[in-house]
């Protein structure tokens, strides 16, 4: 069969390298992807992720199977709707469904109506109130716009000004648009994050190994918050009790929660959750694979993703196989400046030559048959080994002989594993 992504980034190269490894796929196309994924023979498909209209009749035209949405934008566009609607099987959420992801104080309301643990928080739409209420909790304490922010949406505000200042940014200044107008304030849990990802189809879930992301820009979880700059799987400072009790109050309630309020939700669900001493708790609800995480889950996924797809399209039963032994990391290397303003035009150093690791291209474009930076994160370097230090050792002797002026990369993605040895 032929299958088709939808999106751009590093994601969306790991699903479709992955699709295309199966031997149930004869081609996979990507829309509009982008110049690196060639190198996997993935075929690109001039339509941004925007043109249903456009997407639709590629789809009819090329007699593709299914389409497989990466990004969370047109999830909430609709996209999943509008292909339903013409008879076209698409793998992901409804636009009713992906509010789990769309809005912060929904996911918020689903989590209070389910009984599923997550921090205390207040939402607010004006500045005085969200101020009193940070004044009144005092700090640590955590802004976070309400819509979407391409992950960047978070403060981790360590004193009131820096909150009060959070606060101001998104209600005031209006840093993140739209999805700033409203704030969601709540209390600073303290633990270890691990992302928790599931096939879902409608109340059946299909729990992933677990992974963890590195939010912040700079080595020892410093700087901002970013859309990840690396992750690892799997965590063993996280016990398999935990990942359990995870699947049972957070991922299923939820999902059946979704159906009771009239939005059943049908694609990948994705718990950022934090480690306490009271059991697990919600950071967010994705409604889509996570970027950087989806880079080194999938590498450990045995079965054959284009028939997972299938068998949840088709409404047939599922079975997941994992590769038990070894570690899978993956180090992101982006622009100068990110998160922020960014510096494009970053010759990408050739990789054609190292076997140990795989490249997962994002942010990049082709200029005079070269690659070049285009955006933020631009590539993610993955390798596994049967340690962390072995797969540490294999990207970053790698890295260190590349030419990666212009970019930079944290050096201790995975470290926090090694503390527990």
């Amino acid at each position: 069969m032929k299958c088709l992504v939808i999106g751009s980034g590093g994601r969306e190269h790991a699903i479709s390298k992955k699709l295309a490894a199966s031997p149930l796929v004869e081609a996979v196309y990507c829309a509009p992807g982008n110049a690196g994924m060639k190198k996997d023979g993935i075929r690109l498909v001039n339509l941004a992720e925007t043109e249903h209209e456009g997407l639709i009749e590629f789809v009819r035209s090329e007699g593709i199977a299914w389409t497989f949405v990466g990004p969370e934008i047109p999830l909430l566009n609709g996209i999943v709707d509008d292909f339903q609607a013409e008879g076209l099987a698409i793998f992901g959420p409804t636009k009713a469904a992906a509010l789990i992801e769309g809005s912060k104080s929904f996911a918020k309301e689903l989590m209070a109506r389910q009984g599923i643990p997550t921090a205390e928080s207040q939402t607010f739409s004006r500045f005085a109130e969200a101020r009193k209420y940070i004044e009144a909790k005092g700090a640590p304490i955590v802004i976070k716009a309400d819509g979407l922010a391409a992950g960047k949406g978070v403060v981790v505000a360590e004193t009131l000004e820096a909150a009060v200042e959070a606060a101001s940014e998104m209600l005031e200044h209006n840093r993140f648009g739209a999805s700033g107008q409203q704030i969601v304030v709540e209390e600073f849990l303290s633990g270890e994050e691990f992302s928790l990802l599931a096939f879902v189809r409608d109340t059946e879930v299909y729990p992933m190994v677990i992974s963890q992301d590195h939010k912040r820009a700079y080595n020892g979880d410093r700087g901002p918050n970013t859309g990840g700059m690396g992750a690892y799987t799997p965590v063993p400072q996280i016990p398999q009790t935990m990942v359990d009790q995870a699947v049972e109050e957070v991922l299923k309630p939820a999902v059946r929660g979704m159906k009771e309020l009239g939005r059943p939700f049908t694609g990948i669900l994705y718990a950022g959750l934090i480690a306490t001493a009271e059991g697990p708790k919600v950071i967010e609800f994705n409604a889509r694979f996570g970027d950087p995480e989806t880079q080194v889950v999938l590498p450990r996924l045995k079965s054959d993703l284009a028939e997972i797809i299938d068998r949840l399209l088709s409404g047939k039963a599922v079975e997941l196989s994992w590769e038990s032994e070894g570690f899978c990391l993956g180090v992101v290397v982006a622009a100068e400046g990110y998160p922020e303003n960014y510096q494009k035009g970053a010759l990408l150093p050739d990789f054609s030559t190292d076997p140990d690791v795989s490249i997962y291209y994002a942010g990049v474009e082709e200029r005079a048959e070269e690659l070049v930076g285009a955006g933020g994160r631009i590539y993610l370097v993955e390798a596994s080994g049967q340690t962390i230090e072995e797969a540490q050792e294999k990207i970053y002797s790698v890295l260190k002989v590349k030419n990666t002026d212009h970019t930079f990369y944290r050096t201790d993605v995975g470290s926090k594993a090694l503390v527990q040895k």
